[in-house]
């Protein structure tokens, strides 16, 4: 666990903790958060978990913005309960008057694909070749048909597969 997103949780509760002159509960923090989402905030569990590979990649953003924006979540889920927005009057609240941040929901971090292996199917047209991913593939290999929209001969897989960065 990084030492520095732990001293900005830290830090972050400090800030509210003399704003609202009331302590709260700190919450455990862990770094096993994967895909597109740079921090999730788990109210009832009092739990925030981060995007490990965000917070290397935009390290001095992260710390400053998205452990502020998930911590704002625990504070005021602890200050007003569970019947409020989550990017409501008073989340914005705390992150526009206890950390002077902008209130923004979304991060804008950029985000690395990796490249996902599609499945090579032919049909009766002259020349052409189509993309199955894993899903479409296992579907098929349960049973499920598929026809060109063209020739309206079935889709047959050609045994070859490659890796795709769409």
């Amino acid at each position: 666990m990084s030492q520095a997103l732990l001293a900005r949780v830290e830090d972050c509760y400090q800030l509210a903790e003399h704003f609202f002159k009331k302590s709260f509960i700190r919450p455990d923090v862990s770094l096993r958060l994967r895909g597109q989402k740079a921090g999730v905030a788990h109210l009832q569990e009092n739990r925030l978990r981060f995007n490990e590979a965000l917070y290397k990649q935009n390290q001095e953003h992260f710390l400053k913005h998205t452990v502020a924006h998930e911590v704002a979540h625990l504070v005021a889920h602890q200050l007003f309960g569970s019947r409020i927005t989550p990017h409501g009057k008073e989340w914005q609240l705390i992150m526009q008057g206890v950390y002077g941040l902008p209130p923004s929901r979304c991060h804008t971090y950029e985000i690395e694909r990796p490249a996902r292996k599609v499945y090579l199917y032919r049909c009766g047209c002259p020349e052409s070749t189509l993309s199955f991913t894993a899903r479409r593939h296992s579907l098929v290999k349960k049973g499920y048909r598929y026809a060109c929209r063209r020739c309206q001969s079935p889709l047959i897989y050609t045994g070859q597969t490659r890796l795709d960065n769409n």
